[in-house]
Protein backbone atom coordinates (compact mmCIF):
# COMPACT_ATOMS: atom_id res chain seq x y z
CA UNK A 1 0.00 0.00 0.00
CA UNK A 2 1.44 3.38 -1.06
CA UNK A 3 1.34 6.31 1.36
CA UNK A 4 -1.17 9.02 0.39
CA UNK A 5 1.30 11.84 1.15
CA UNK A 6 3.97 10.21 -1.01
CA UNK A 7 1.49 9.91 -3.89
CA UNK A 8 0.66 13.60 -3.50
CA UNK A 9 4.35 14.56 -3.67
CA UNK A 10 4.86 12.51 -6.82
CA UNK A 11 1.83 14.27 -8.34
CA UNK A 12 3.43 17.70 -7.73
CA UNK A 13 1.92 18.55 -4.35
CA UNK A 14 4.08 20.09 -1.61
CA UNK A 15 3.43 20.67 2.06
CA UNK A 16 1.41 23.85 2.59
CA UNK A 17 0.79 25.52 5.93
CA UNK A 18 -1.84 28.20 6.46
CA UNK A 19 -2.25 30.29 9.58
CA UNK A 20 -5.91 31.27 9.70
CA UNK A 21 -7.00 34.14 11.92
CA UNK A 22 -10.73 34.32 12.49
CA UNK A 23 -13.12 36.27 14.67
CA UNK A 24 -14.80 34.46 17.55
CA UNK A 25 -18.56 34.25 16.90
CA UNK A 26 -19.54 35.28 20.45
CA UNK A 27 -16.81 37.96 20.74
CA UNK A 28 -16.11 39.41 17.26
CA UNK A 29 -13.49 41.82 18.61
CA UNK A 30 -11.27 38.83 19.55
CA UNK A 31 -9.19 36.83 17.06
CA UNK A 32 -8.38 33.12 17.28
CA UNK A 33 -5.68 31.24 15.37
CA UNK A 34 -6.15 27.96 13.51
CA UNK A 35 -3.24 26.24 11.73
CA UNK A 36 -4.09 24.16 8.66
CA UNK A 37 -1.50 21.88 7.03
CA UNK A 38 -1.94 19.67 3.98
CA UNK A 39 -0.23 18.79 0.71
CA UNK A 40 -1.36 21.27 -1.94
CA UNK A 41 -0.35 22.69 -5.34
CA UNK A 42 1.18 26.15 -5.76
CA UNK A 43 -0.09 28.72 -6.90
CA UNK A 44 -3.81 27.82 -6.99
CA UNK A 45 -3.98 25.87 -3.69
CA UNK A 46 -7.17 23.89 -4.50
CA UNK A 47 -7.25 21.99 -1.19
CA UNK A 48 -6.80 25.16 0.87
CA UNK A 49 -9.49 26.95 -1.14
CA UNK A 50 -11.81 23.98 -0.64
CA UNK A 51 -11.20 24.09 3.10
CA UNK A 52 -11.80 27.84 3.24
CA UNK A 53 -15.02 27.43 1.21
CA UNK A 54 -16.16 24.77 3.71
CA UNK A 55 -15.28 27.15 6.56
CA UNK A 56 -17.31 30.06 5.19
CA UNK A 57 -20.33 27.82 4.45
CA UNK A 58 -20.42 25.83 7.70
CA UNK A 59 -18.61 27.67 10.50
CA UNK A 60 -19.63 30.84 12.29
CA UNK A 61 -16.15 32.32 12.84
CA UNK A 62 -15.63 35.01 10.19
CA UNK A 63 -12.22 34.81 8.48
CA UNK A 64 -9.92 37.73 9.19
CA UNK A 65 -6.53 36.87 7.63
CA UNK A 66 -4.84 33.84 6.04
CA UNK A 67 -1.05 33.57 5.85
CA UNK A 68 0.28 30.80 3.59
CA UNK A 69 3.71 29.16 3.67
CA UNK A 70 4.66 26.81 0.83
CA UNK A 71 7.89 25.40 -0.52
CA UNK A 72 7.64 27.45 -3.72
CA UNK A 73 6.84 30.67 -1.84
CA UNK A 74 9.79 30.38 0.56
CA UNK A 75 12.88 28.69 -0.83
CA UNK A 76 16.56 28.88 0.04
CA UNK A 77 18.84 30.67 -2.38
CA UNK A 78 20.40 28.47 -5.01
CA UNK A 79 24.17 28.15 -4.90
CA UNK A 80 25.94 27.18 -8.07
CA UNK A 81 29.67 26.51 -7.82
CA UNK A 82 31.39 27.47 -11.03
CA UNK A 83 34.94 26.85 -9.95
CA UNK A 84 37.53 28.18 -7.61
CA UNK A 85 39.08 27.59 -4.26
CA UNK A 86 36.86 28.40 -1.29
CA UNK A 87 38.16 28.37 2.27
CA UNK A 88 36.34 28.94 5.52
CA UNK A 89 38.19 29.82 8.68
Amino acid sequence: MIDRDFQAQVAGYSLTTAEILYRLPDHPSLLQTFVWQEYDVHPRFPRLKGFLDFWTRNLEGKLYRITVAHRKLITPAEVKLIGGDYRLN
